[in-house]
Order: C-alpha cells, then sequence, then structure tokens
C-alpha cells in the first residue's frame, strides 16, 4: 500500500494527474512557440489546431474505449 491505496489505485491516479501536468506543459510549449515566431493569430489558432489534436486524440482514446466497454 501506497498512501493508504493499492498500487493499483496509485498508478491510476498518478498517471491522471501527471498526465494532466503533462499536457498542460505541452499547451505552454505552443503557446510559448507561437510567441517566439510571431506566428499572429491565425497561425497561433493553427498550431493550436493542429498540434492540440494529437493531444485531444490520444484523450479521447480513453473516452472511447470506456463508452463501448472495451476497457
Amino acid at each position: 500500500m501506497i498512501f493508504g491505496l493499492t498500487v493499483a489505485e496509485f498508478e491510476s491516479l498518478s498517471l491522471r494527474f501527471l498526465l494532466s501536468g503533462l499536457i498542460a506543459y505541452m499547451l505552454f510549449i505552443i503557446w510559448n512557440l507561437a510567441r517566439d515566431s510571431r506566428a499572429g493569430r491565425f497561425g497561433t489558432v493553427m498550431l493550436f489546431f493542429v498540434l492540440g489534436l494529437g493531444m485531444f486524440g490520444f484523450s479521447a482514446k480513453t473516452v472511447i474505449a470506456k463508452v463501448l466497454g472495451l476497457e
């Protein structure tokens, strides 16, 4: 037991919080890239859309698996 949790519960919580932190950091990196490259409004929107779509797909995969009962 870790912090009063089973190993599976601890891994699930850690994955959820740390992955959320990683996604937030990646959004910061995209924003910083747009700012440093002076992409403008349209370029910034495109950067967030294209690069953020990959993060959305990763998150959507989990939701779709739960909805379909595959997990």
